[in-house]
């Protein structure tokens, strides 16, 4: 049963810590037939029966957390990448921003070089995702990622997020899963809300840096169903010599009824987001005193955006059905050069984004017997239209228009049928093998008539693994499979260099992706969890579409091996310790650009965390996150020193209040979210300069809860 929603610092009984308790069972269900899970929750109570007993009416003795990492995977798991990570495995992390719950997910790594507003920037597995290119994530099935998007392909913003409704974060990595398609090369998230809350609650949250933000959520049963709704309010300024001035409003109304295997749901979802932001910067200006680490070159960066989704899921036995359709708009200022192209008006930039985006999926499975051996049969199919009527660059002073740089109209249609079947073969074996049909169908229309153009790309992607039960608590791992990406549709049909007017190359439409895994996870009695995966990733090419400039950007095919191990280990029922650590050798197969090392290409992750819940309403915890060095030019003559950030939080309930404190990098280190190396040009210079550009990761911050169910 879902928990009374509390300060992040609430303890393991009645209140946050109690999220998956119920839930995560159910959850890896949905990771045994590799579908997107929507979580059943139990049914109601009888009739003047509560759902759950008041905070003094339960006695400590009886209590149990179950965080969705200690859920026993052997014998459902079908990799070792995989997992589901329950509400009480996140809700005590301290979050600077709401991406990082991606960082539940080993290995990954969600930071920012602009505004908050702005879709975070993400690293898995030796790839730069930038905002989302080999990284999908869904919200209740719904897809998130944007393709040919006005600012990045699969641009991936999660703002739109409350947390503290947010109820699984499940995950799987590779190309091996026949239901996952685009943007999935190195990894998938579905995020999966409540359907009910034993609480109705109010939670403020204010700190240094100006930060304030009020968020509120209670549900109730009305029509044979159960309505729920949460608002978030929030507004920052952030340490910034250039106040950032926030200002993002969160709607979410979700309607449901039904029981286990036969649930519909309606859901609302509405964002809206204006801000200012301060950009990368050049080392250069820092170093001689111009710049504050802190400070801006372009004082008229930022955008406002603004989203309103509206989907629906039917569940009756072995099907499940989603519909949806999405309203997004976009207004994003940037600046990444000064005044490299035009030294008396600068290179300042707008990219609008107006799109509408209609789909859904359909998904069956079910058990059969292959002689006397299990047999579970999964198929499905997905369909998807994104009409994105204004798709354009413009050059900008101010943010008044100067010229445009491109116009186009994109209308993009997909679709996929996949098919698993996976059989246990002998007592200790279990094989499964899927294939995937992807068919896109495209066309632009460009303001500039070289570049208009219509076509349709195709890829097959087989999958196939084995898991193999070596011992009680001990399985092995071996996977493969083709998956892909796809290219922004402007740079499919481009020919001409919209700036320079030069003939150019256009990109394929679909980046095929190989991968292989082999893994082992270790379980020992209730209390330690283990898994170490070794991988190895090719991708066709890393050719892409730069939004900033409104052209192709060639790259050469690559490949990324790597090792990770996650661990889990909970000595005693308040005190859990978990462990994710990555390291990742990536590189271009030729060394036609000057080198071979991949810019940006972190080299190792490490993410730990200690966490102590006291059943009389204690909660402390300590996390650590690091990030290795990384080349920032293929020759690897220039290279990211690496960093690490420290969170704590400390917090104690007091019934129905809870009052907690968060420490944001405890440490106060002086590292960046993001480190790039290339030709600027500010405006009092007379030439380019090629230097280091940085985004700082905000210095230390205090921030205090207070809240309240109801």
């Amino acid at each position: 049963m879902p928990p009374s929603l509390k300060s992040r610092f609430s303890p393991p009984t009645p209140p946050r810590l109690l999220a998956a308790t119920a839930l995560a069972p159910f959850a890896l269900g949905g990771l045994l037939v590799g579908t997107e899970v929507q979580a059943a929750e139990p049914a109601p109570p009888p009739a003047g029966e509560s759902r759950q007993s008041t905070p003094s009416s339960i006695e400590p003795l009886q209590e149990v957390v179950i965080w969705g990492r200690a859920e026993r995977l052997i014998g459902t798991a079908r990799s070792a990448s995989e997992g589901v990570v329950g509400y009480a495995d996140f809700s005590t992390r301290p979050l600077l921003r709401v991406a990082e719950l991606t960082e539940v997910v080993p290995g990954m790594i969600a930071t920012a070089h602009s505004g908050s507003g702005k879709a975070n920037q993400y690293f898995l597995r030796g790839i730069n995702l930038d905002h989302g290119s080999d990284f999908a994530a869904t919200l209740d099935g719904v897809p998130v990622n944007f393709p040919s998007h006005a600012h990045a392909q699969g641009y991936l913003d999660l703002n739109f997020l409350i947390p503290e409704i947010v109820r699984t974060v499940e995950y799987r990595k590779g190309t091996h899963h026949a239901d996952l398609g685009d943007f999935s090369a190195a990894g998938a998230a579905a995020f999966t809300t409540y359907d009910r809350l034993d609480a109705g609650f109010i939670e403020l949250n204010a700190g240094s840096e100006e930060h304030f933000r009020l968020v509120a959520a209670d549900s109730f049963d009305a029509i044979h169903g159960t309505f729920l709704y949460a608002a978030e309010v929030q507004r920052d300024d952030g340490p910034w010599v250039l106040e950032e001035n926030l200002r993002k409003l969160n709607l979410f109304l979700k309607y449901s009824t039904g029981e286990e295997h036969r649930r519909r749901s309606v859901q609302l979802t509405a964002y809206d987001a204006d801000w200012r932001a301060t950009d990368q910067i050049p080392l250069r200006a820092v170093e001689s005193g111009l710049l504050d680490r802190f400070g801006y070159v372009d004082p008229d960066l930022g955008g406002s955006s603004k989203r309103i989704g509206v989907s629906g899921r039917i569940e009756t036995g072995n099907w499940s059905a989603i519909g949806y359709v999405t309203r997004y708009e976009l207004n994003l200022f940037s600046n990444p050069t000064y005044a490299l192209s035009d030294p008396e008006l600068g290179d300042e930039i707008e990219q609008e984004d107006r799109r509408w985006v209609a789909g859904g999926s359909l998904r069956r499975t079910a058990g059969h017997t292959l002689g006397t051996r299990p047999l579970t049969l999964e198929y499905g199919a997905d369909v998807r239209y994104d009409d994105v009527g204004e798709l354009n660059l413009f050059r900008t002073a101010g943010r008044r228009r100067i010229g445009a740089v491109r116009e186009d109209e994109v209308r993009q249609l997909t679709g996929a049928l996949h098919a698993a079947a996976e059989l246990q073969w002998t007592d200790r074996l279990r094989v499964s093998a899927g294939i995937r049909g992807d068919l896109y169908d495209y066309r632009n229309r460009s303001a500039i008539e070289e570049n208009s153009g219509s076509g349709t790309a195709s890829i097959v992607s087989p999958k196939l693994g084995f898991a193999f039960a070596a011992a009680p608590g001990l399985e092995l791992y071996a996977n493969a499979g083709r998956g892909f990406h796809s290219n922004d549709v402007r740079g499919v049909t481009l020919r001409v260099d919209p700036v320079t007017g030069d003939p150019v190359d256009p990109v394929p439409a679909l980046v095929r992706a190989d991968g292989y895994e082999v893994g082992v996870r270790w379980e020992h009695g209730e209390t330690l969890r283990m898994t170490l995966t070794a991988f190895r990733l090719a991708l066709e090419s890393e050719l892409q579409f730069v939004g900033d400039a409104g052209t192709s950007e060639p790259k050469g095919a690559s490949t990324r091996r790597g090792v990770e191990l996650t661990g889990f280990w909970r000595p005693i029922a308040p005190l859990v310790f978990d462990l994710t650590a990555a390291a990742t050798h990536a590189r271009f197969d030729d060394a036609s650009a000057g080198g071979r090392h991949i810019p940006n290409a972190l080299d190792s992750v490490i993410g730990a965390g200690v966490t102590y819940v006291s059943p009389r309403g204690l909660l402390a915890t300590l996390r650590v996150r690091h990030m290795g060095p990384a080349p920032l030019v293929e020759d690897n003559s220039v290279r990211a020193p690496s960093m690490t950030l420290v969170n704590a939080g400390l917090g104690y309930d007091f019934g129905r209040w809870s009052v907690g404190l968060d420490l944001l990098n405890l440490l106060d280190e002086r590292g960046n979210d993001i480190i790039y190396y290339f030709e600027s040009q500010l405006p009092w210079e007379t030439q380019p300069v090629e230097d280091l550009h940085f985004h700082p990761v905000e210095p230390r911050e205090v921030r205090v809860r207070f809240a309240w169910r109801f």
